[in-house]
């Protein structure tokens, strides 16, 4: 994984009730990923995923492939070492 927020993030989408049917757009993969980290928390999230992987590894591990792939596309442009770099001109 890239960084804490992207596997945070993918274990919201993951835990949330959004489906892979839906094909959602970016809003909605961040809507839902807000709404779930709201109610039950990072923590939840990641207990749901161990769960799921403990009792359905077959459809969880599809899931994650899913959720990761979801998070990727909707924050691609947030949340990346680049976004939190200094431009050069203000290092010199």
């Amino acid at each position: 994984m890239e960084s804490t927020f992207e596997a945070v993030r993918a274990e919201a989408l993951f835990a949330s009730t959004l489906q892979m049917s839906e094909f959602p757009a970016d809003l909605a993969v961040r809507a839902a990923v807000t709404s779930t980290l709201r109610r039950i928390g990072a923590q939840g999230c990641a207990a749901n995923v161990a769960t799921e992987f403990g009792d359905h590894p077959e459809c969880a591990t599809n899931r994650m492939g899913w959720a990761l792939q979801m998070i990727r596309h909707a924050y691609a442009d947030s949340c990346t070492p680049e976004v939190f770099a200094r431009p050069k001109a203000a290092m010199a």
